[in-house]
């Protein structure tokens, strides 16, 4: 046998004991960082300290509200589904205090026309066609929709009492409206769960989603919310109250010249401003409501059903708050919230850990092959690494559970026992996404534009009843 093949298999047995040696160790404080926040659910849970509210929602969609509320909506290239949302929210939502803001651009006329065809003449509804070509980023177009609510208020007298966020492709909830105009009275800014749709087209891609809302939005972001840390916005779902905008427009003003309190130059600014509220010593406030038939008070939607899609969306949060956010928001001094920011930054070295782990479990298997005939140099693990290595083994058992559990309480059991098969397929885009994220990342840090990979949507959740009755 030729001695350089022996060489090659002692560099394969020194890299498969080195991947284990690094990938352990750090997946086994991701699990106890992770094993940290399942242990504070499970005590705020237990003593009471923490519960879904339950109450009758039926006549929420009706009841008056305390004020105007403003919701923006930017879309660019949303034609396909800006129109769905529009009638949907308009239909679900009957107060008379309700505008809706949809901002389009000058150069997408097909977003335009199917907004306008969706308004049924509905009065409530204002397009705001931005005087520049799309797309820029959504900041942008957020701000353009600020300013255009600025100057409803100054003609007609009457300040708004709120601004909520959506998206173009949200499935908005009945109840959310008047549920956001109560919170907000007791908050600067709320947020609602976001629950995706399972897609039947789309099984292990578009609906490995549903098991990571289902446990960020089930049990992260309410001990987030029971530590009062600074709770992150979503984007959609949330509501701000118009005080605390108008103070963030005065800073970002100060800070860049833009007119509007959201980010120009972030790829999360919806993030950004979540935290923000808490840094200025405003309220925040995560509310977990269900209905009399159990049903929970959410924005649905669904998400990205390709892998391409995937990574995109996932990256561009990934750049936006772990790499961005070093740079915009810097860290705080306050346990609690350091800690939190850290989770959220954690992404990128994330992908670096799974990737050893998946390279490890290859070399591996290569290794367990080679020596089945024979060809490979027999090697044992050491105690502290076989101990090591079964601590792993527990902690993803562990982490199965909560995923199927947190799953299942929101789609059922069959869909939480697909969150576990989809675990591997969501550790890969989140590899996939940590890489193209710091490649953008650097490429900004060479004097690059912040680049703005803006997700495709091709279908909503009212095009597919049966889906969505599936996921109430």
């Amino acid at each position: 046998m030729d001695p350089n093949f022996w060489i090659v298999l002692d560099w394969l047995a020194f890299a498969e004991r080195e991947l284990l040696l690094f990938a352990g160790v750090f997946c086994l404080i991701g699990a106890i960082d992770e094993f940290a926040i399942d242990l504070i659910w499970l005590w705020l849970r237990l003593t009471g300290r923490i519960s879904t509210v339950r109450m009758p929602t039926g006549d929420l969609s009706f009841r008056q509200l305390s004020g105007r509320a403003a919701v923006f909506i930017p879309a660019w290239q949303e034609s396909v589904v800006i129109g769905h949302t529009i009638s949907h929210a308009l239909t679900a939502w009957a107060h008379a205090d309700l505008r809706l803001y949809v901002g389009c651009y000058r150069n997408d006329p097909a977003t335009f026309a199917a907004a306008a065809s969706a308004a049924a003449n509905d009065p409530r509804l204002r397009i705001v066609v931005h005087d520049c070509d799309g797309p820029t980023d959504k900041a942008d177009c957020l701000n353009r929709l600020y300013r255009a609510m600025a100057e409803d208020e100054q003609r007609s007298g009457q300040r708004a009492h709120m601004v909520l966020l959506h998206d173009a492709e949200d499935m908005v909830d009945p109840a959310a409206l008047a549920l956001l105009d109560k919170a907000i009275e007791r908050a600067e800014f709320v947020q609602l769960p976001v629950l995706p749709m399972p897609q039947e087209r789309s099984r292990w891609i578009g609906s490995h989603y549903c098991e990571e809302f289902a446990e960020a939005h089930g049990k992260t972001m309410v001990v987030r919310n029971a530590l009062a840390t600074g709770l992150p916005a979503a984007g959609v779902g949330c509501a701000f109250s118009r005080d605390m905008l108008g103070e963030m427009a005065h800073d970002e003003f100060a800070r860049d010249g833009s007119v509007g309190p959201f980010a120009s130059g972030s790829l999360t600014e919806d993030y950004e401003l979540g935290l923000r509220v808490a840094t200025k010593g405003g309220r925040s406030h995560f509310l977990r409501v269900r209905g009399e038939d159990g049903r929970l008070v959410a924005t649905r939607a669904y998400f990205p059903h390709s892998i391409e899609g995937a990574v995109i969306q996932k990256a561009r949060w990934v750049h936006g708050i772990a790499l961005q956010g070093w740079d915009r928001l810097g860290w705080t001094p306050a346990a609690g919230e350091w800690w939190m920011r850290l989770r959220d930054r954690r992404g990128p070295f994330s992908a670096l850990v799974l990737a050893c782990a998946y390279l490890f479990l290859v070399l591996a298997g290569l290794s367990f092959a080679l020596a089945a005939f024979g060809r490979a140099p027999a090697w044992e693990p050491n105690a502290t690494l076989e101990f090591l290595l079964w601590l792993n083994v527990g902690s993803f058992l562990w982490r199965a559970v909560s995923r199927f559990a947190f799953t299942a309480r929101e789609y059922g059991a069959t869909e939480g026992a697909r969150a576990i098969v989809r675990m591997p397929v969501s550790n890969v885009i989140a590899i996939m996404a940590g890489r193209r994220a710091l490649l953008a990342y650097v490429r900004t840090l060479a004097g690059g534009k912040v680049r703005w990979d803006k997700t495709t949507h091709d279908a909503h959740p009212l095009m597919a009843a049966p889906v969505a009755k599936a996921a109430q």
